[in-house]
């Protein structure tokens, strides 16, 4: 298979695992309202990338889509979550996503909210149940793993550093350093942990796990700059959400820092970062090197 094509078959294999939490899984018997509003924000589409993630590095362990389905599914309601609270009016103040109406203009706010809560302890929930690894240490470890990255040493304090600087109205423009400390926060992070769980589900030793982190982390800086180069260069009918957003909004960008030239150049030096940290695994990891590419010349 393509790259394309492999993503689209893990894909549809992670959308069947997410749609089963509402049929016969742990949010099967949420209220109504609050069910269709967490669908809303899980099932909307998107590329899947950080299930994928887990998926593919666990393969490189002798692990494959079954062990790692959990995993995959956890790490999606995190990320689901994020965007469902990062669209309200008090935060990104975003109407569309993934071409569809966002979760709190779908509903309203506050079931947008605590969709997003739902969504959050969903995937503790689904990490946390015996059939999500049959080892209780590897359940603990993937847990800790996400919980710091998606917490507010990670995601959730980088989505703060972002808002800070736009609505504290900061008197001194933000550097190169902080931007690249806040997304490495907000992105990076939960793009690392996606590699490092795969690692753990395939029982990885600490070499390889500090491989696949390095391999995570470059690849977390290729997937914001090209986002940023979508929002500042993008087609909204392709990305499915509004662009031109940072400069309008007055965030800081390393687009908007360095430019789009330098910005693609680094894009590709970010790439030889991924296949170099890959290396060790060999022919193994050439849908994680297609992946990188994948990041830095994506168009949506």
């Amino acid at each position: 298979m393509s790259f394309a094509q492999t993503l689209a078959h893990r894909a549809e294999q992670i959308d069947a695992e997410l749609a089963n939490l509402f049929v016969a899984g742990p949010a099967a018997a949420t209220p109504s309202r609050l069910r269709e509003a967490m669908r809303h924000a899980l099932l909307g589409g998107g590329k899947r990338l950080r299930p994928f993630l887990v998926i593919e590095s666990a393969y490189l362990f002798g692990a494959g889509a079954p062990e790692a389905a959990a995993s995959a599914a956890a790490i999606e309601c995190i990320h689901s979550y994020s965007l469902a609270h990062d669209d309200l009016p008090s935060m990104d103040n975003d109407a569309t996503r993934r071409g569809h109406p966002t979760v709190w203009k779908a509903f309203d706010e506050w079931t947008a909210i605590l969709a997003g809560d739902g969504l959050l302890t969903l995937a503790f929930e689904i990490l946390a149940d015996p059939s999500a690894h049959p080892d209780p240490a590897v359940r603990a470890s993937l847990s800790l793993l996400l919980a710091r990255a998606s917490g507010s040493a990670g995601m959730v304090g980088g989505q703060a550093l972002d808002l800070a600087w736009e609505k504290l109205d900061s008197t001194s423009p933000a550097t190169a350093d902080q931007v690249r400390e806040l997304q490495s926060m907000k992105t990076g992070a939960l793009i690392t942990c996606a590699c490092e769980m795969g690692a753990v589900i395939g029982g990885a030793d600490d070499e390889a796990r500090r491989a696949l982190r390095t391999y995570g982390n470059a690849l977390g800086f290729a997937f914001q700059i090209a986002d940023d180069l979508l929002d500042a260069e993008g087609d909204s009918s392709k990305t499915g959400k509004a662009v031109a957003k940072d400069k309008a909004l007055g965030k800081a960008t390393l687009v908007e820092l360095w430019g789009p030239g330098r910005c693609r150049d680094l894009l590709a030096e970010l790439q030889n970062d991924c296949r170099a940290a890959l290396a060790p695994f060999g022919d193994k990891a050439t849908t994680l090197i297609a992946t990188a590419e994948f990041v830095a010349t994506r168009d949506r």
